[in-house]
């Protein structure tokens, strides 16, 4: 009986990283390369390559699995690659130089930070390949989000060091808070009817992270990662301190990179108590991504160029895998 239930467990397991004929996988950009790595989950090696996109920044996974569109520092472009043949199909002229990206839930949108002042967020026509608006926003973009439920965009700016909030239906901003410090990764917390109750938002040279409340517009909390134990030391390459954060799907767990600590802390939600810490092997902790079980992250380490597979659960590294030259971005999506 035991075994009958193991071998039910690994099933569920194999079946939880497939969906209605797709496949899931691990989008690893490669800041300093012309490449991104696509990681299979279930068996943790690279599995295809998507080549000609020089200095590529963000990505995001088509709804539908037809897609990857991939921000392109080097042509200020949004480029849109073939899922199945993971070769660039259309290449999309952006306002100005661009950062990092968000696809609407429906598919039919992406939203590209453009860095470039006066920066703002770039509308795409996901039908039409064409680039429809540029929302204007306090400070030029450094990170875009779409919040869990659908309805909001949420654009970060290092140098306006401000969260601006625009509502997905009318394009029309509907609230800027001003943060103080630069504004980095983020990450959202949803309430029991699938609305967003917190935004979780890193900032420039603090090793940490604010709170923000979405209801009523205003930080709550700033909180600091645990200080290192002794005998350990900081490790001074990469990116801001703290850069790159995310939610479990079932909304009890946050993940939060430390690239000072090179360690990858979990939080309880919501209640924000530290409950594990994975120490890494690989270098610069900049960015991290969950497997759709939240059971596994990937760590991108811009230092040591690889990636730090680390099991949730028990906060354990448990294998690194080689990918590009400096690799920061990554997401998770389910391809055809």
């Amino acid at each position: 009986m035991k075994k009958l239930i193991v071998l039910a467990a690994v099933a569920f397991s194999a079946l939880s990283l497939q969906a209605a004929g797709k496949r899931v996988v691990i989008v690893q950009t490669n800041s300093a390369g012309d490449n991104v790595h696509l990681i299979d989950p279930s068996t943790n090696k690279v599995v295809g390559v998507i080549n000609g996109i020089e200095v590529n920044h963000g990505a995001a996974v088509a709804p539908d699995g037809t897609r990857i569109y991939v921000s392109d520092e080097a042509d200020s472009t949004l480029d849109v690659v073939d899922g199945k043949s993971l070769k660039v199909t259309s290449k999309i002229k952006l306002s100005g130089h661009t950062n990092n990206i968000a696809v609407a839930k429906d598919g039919r949108r992406v939203y590209v930070g453009i860095i470039q002042a006066p920066g703002g967020v770039d509308v795409i026509d996901t039908v039409s390949l064409t680039n429809l608006k540029t929302l204007p926003t306090q400070g030029s973009i450094h990170n875009t989000y779409v919040t869990p439920d659908g309805r909001y965009v949420v654009a970060g700016s290092i140098a306006g060091k401000t969260v601006n909030v625009f509502d997905a239906k009318t394009d029309e901003r509907v609230w800027v808070l001003d943060m103080g410090l630069g504004v980095r990764p983020m990450a959202f917390a949803a309430n029991p009817d699938g609305s967003t109750k917190w935004i979780f938002v890193q900032l420039t040279d603090f090793n940490g992270f604010a709170v923000v409340d979405f209801a009523t517009q205003k930080e709550i909390r700033r909180i600091q990662n645990p200080d290192l134990p002794p005998g350990k030391q900081t490790v001074p390459e990469g990116s801001d301190p703290s850069h790159g954060m995310a939610v479990t799907a079932d909304g009890k767990t946050l993940v939060d990179c430390s690239r000072l600590n090179n360690y990858l802390y979990s939080y309880s939600l919501p209640d924000l108590k530290v409950i594990g810490a994975a120490e890494l092997g690989g270098k610069g902790a900049g960015w991290v991504t969950l497997t759709p079980d939240g059971k596994t992250a990937y760590v991108a380490n811009p230092v040591t160029n690889d990636v730090s597979v680390v099991d949730v659960k028990t906060m354990k590294e448990t294998t690194r895998i080689p990918v590009g030259f400096v690799p920061k971005r990554n997401t998770t999506g389910w391809l055809q």
